[in-house]
């Protein structure tokens, strides 16, 4: 076996839901002893950093049930299995803030937990808006609002946008709006 490689000697589903399932793995460690991991399966997600021509960012506001609380988000959603992340994206850009984009440019993916969970953010970056309407799915409620984009790379610093994906996407989209000043 390969220094630092672990295998997979059994598997068991412990649950299936909707948006995810959990395994717990038995799995072989390179001193051939072996271990137990817990391991969340999720389908990925896509994030999507709208920004206007005057520079703002479109972000959603939304509770989120686990932390009880109303957070700050760029525009987000789960991809189908199987789904290409960009046209999720596009899907997604559309859905929650009602925009469509002349450039999308992919702003590379996250892995938000790698200890135990399997799913992967592709981040994108949308230019060129033109708005139309909202198409929200039936249990969703957001609340959309501009941010200049340096105010957000702030708040990043700040410590006050808590969610990892709009946090890196914030930090890279500076990155790119800065590289070509």
């Amino acid at each position: 076996m390969d220094h630092l490689h672990e295998k997979q000697l059994a598997s068991e589903l412990i649950y299936d839901g909707k948006i995810l399932k959990l395994t717990r793995d038995t799995a072989l460690l390179e001193n051939g002893e072996t271990a137990y991991r817990e391991v969340v399966h999720h389908s990925g997600g896509v994030c999507v950093l709208p920004l206007d021509d005057e520079g703002n960012v479109l972000f959603v506001k939304q509770f989120r049930y686990p932390f009880a609380s109303v957070l700050l988000e760029i525009p987000a959603g789960k991809r189908e299995k199987g789904e290409d992340p960009l046209e999720c994206g596009i899907r997604e850009l559309s859905e929650e803030v009602g925009a469509t984009a002349k450039e999308i440019i992919p702003l590379g993916k996250l892995y938000p937990t790698v200890a135990y969970d399997t799913e992967v953010i592709y981040m994108f970056l949308a230019r060129g808006l033109s708005f139309g309407t909202q198409h929200l799915d039936d249990d969703e409620f957001v609340d959309v609002t501009k941010i200049p984009l340096k105010e957000a790379y702030d708040m990043v610093m700040r410590d006050e946008i808590p969610d990892s994906k709009t946090q890196i996407a914030i930090l890279k989209a500076w990155a790119i709006v800065n590289e070509t000043r």
